[in-house]
């Protein structure tokens, strides 16, 4: 039997991620192979689940990718492992505006597993049943089937706190450590390659202060799907794709791949920062940290090739950090750098967060067409010429510009939300790649 178990907080900062990512090190010390997965449009937590775990973390999202392709998403990944993991967000019953939508408790109800509760008791003792009463009362449908107390200051502390919990196992009392917890980093986290963390001592830690037998005895087998996704193209002949992967643009979601790969497509991952241009059919440039490496990319080879590739019909797709990277410049502190140059449109870094949220643009473009669904998060604003063309009507999202994201030139592509693959016409872009290819 295929075993899964979520593991979601009260709310965020509770330690949900390092307590998530201390149990997939635990179970893969004990030489099971772990499946990780992380709840919300999330591309840093996923790198440090990769690494512990040894496989591709996924997302999982239901306003994304809707309840099927949740469970779709499962089903595919997961079929030689020993047990899933899936990381939360935010609080437990957190979704999109007051609705449970993309919340860590409807993808439990969607998959039908259980959930374990990571509940911070600093400064609290008796209290804490309370809150654990109420999470566990306020929707019978999800199963929160034990609970893990983190940042516990003694064992006499932990004991009161299970003296007064309702009839609930706690499975977990981690005290304060701050030697294992990960670290804050240029809007958001450390990606997996800059953790300055120990994973061995994090799996020592969490088997020690926590039931990893409870928690796998607790896990159960998560609900398939009952539709497939059938898309795909007839005609499977060879196309490869650049996928630009380095420092500065490191964003991707890994099902983004997969869809390539059903697609017929070979993906080469490149570098801009150090120059590299694939000979490929098409090129992909996820979001990232541009910021962080403007100078080594306006000087880089890649930069300087790019606008010529496209004015030949090389469909070029770009998101966020992509977006920026394929303007004419980049303004970071009075600095205008010179960029790709694709579209005609200049972006500036701002102080201020420009954007947060789900997206669901209709697109009307030549090879995107119809309802895309995704996120946007940035600290940026682009402006384009009179005469950009803008192909995404936003329905939800800012986008670039007056309620409008994606602009095009030639046969590329660029918006400042990250679309996922579930909505995302992968098939149509692929096929655009091939016909460039036969050229």
């Amino acid at each position: 039997m295929k075993r899964s178990v979520l593991i979601a907080g009260t709310h965020s900062g509770v330690g949900k991620t390092t307590v998530a990512m201390g149990v997939m090190a635990a179970l893969t010390k004990r030489n099971m192979n772990v499946q990780p997965y992380k709840v919300g449009p999330d591309y840093i937590d996923p790198t440090h689940h990769t690494a512990i775990c040894g496989r591709s973390s996924r997302n999982l999202d239901t306003f994304m990718m809707g309840v099927e392709g949740v469970r779709r998403t499962v089903e595919n990944s997961y079929k030689d492992a020993d047990i899933s993991v899936i990381e939360g967000v935010m609080g437990l019953y957190d979704g999109m505006n007051s609705t449970e939508i993309a919340s860590s408790a409807h993808v439990a109800k969607s998959l039908d597993i259980p959930v374990i509760l990571v509940v911070n008791v600093h400064g609290m003792s008796r209290s804490t049943g309370a809150i654990v009463k109420g999470f566990t009362e306020f929707d019978k449908d999800v199963n929160i089937a034990g609970v893990i107390l983190n940042r516990v200051g003694s064992p006499r502390h932990a004991q009161m706190i299970k003296d007064v919990l309702p009839d609930i196992p706690v499975v977990g009392a981690v005290p304060r450590n701050q030697d294992v917890k990960v670290p804050s980093r240029h809007l958001g986290l450390h990606m997996a390659g800059e953790q300055d963390y120990d994973v061995g001592k994090l799996a020592e830690f969490i088997e020690e202060n926590v039931d990893i037998d409870a928690i796998l005895s607790l896990a159960s087998e998560p609900k398939k799907p009952e539709v497939e996704d059938e898309r795909c193209i007839e005609d499977m002949s060879e196309v490869t794709i650049g996928v630009a992967r380095d420092a500065a643009f490191c964003f991707y979601y890994e099902e983004m791949f997969d869809m390539f790969r059903k697609c017929g497509a070979k993906i080469e991952f490149f570098s801009p920062l150090d120059g590299e241009i694939p000979e490929v059919d098409g090129m992909y440039f996820g979001g990232g940290y541009p910021e962080l490496n403007i100078a080594e990319l306006e000087k880089s080879r890649t930069t300087k090739k790019l606008k010529d590739l496209s004015a030949d019909g090389m469909p070029i797709y770009g998101e966020c950090g992509g977006l920026q990277y394929l303007c004419s410049s980049y303004e970071i502190e009075d600095v205008v750098y010179k960029m790709a140059d694709l579209f005609p449109a200049e972006t500036l870094l701002t102080k201020k967060l420009q954007a947060l949220g789900y997206t669901h643009g209709v697109a009307k473009g030549k090879f995107i067409k119809g309802p895309v669904r995704g996120h946007e998060f940035h600290y940026s604003l682009t402006e384009c010429d009179s005469d950009s063309r803008l192909i995404y009507e936003m329905e939800r999202g800012k986008g670039i510009m007056n309620g409008k994201d994606g602009i095009t030139e030639h046969n590329s592509l660029a918006s400042y939300m990250h679309a996922h693959p579930a909505s995302f016409p992968v098939d149509s872009f692929v096929e655009e790649c091939r016909k460039y290819g036969r050229k």
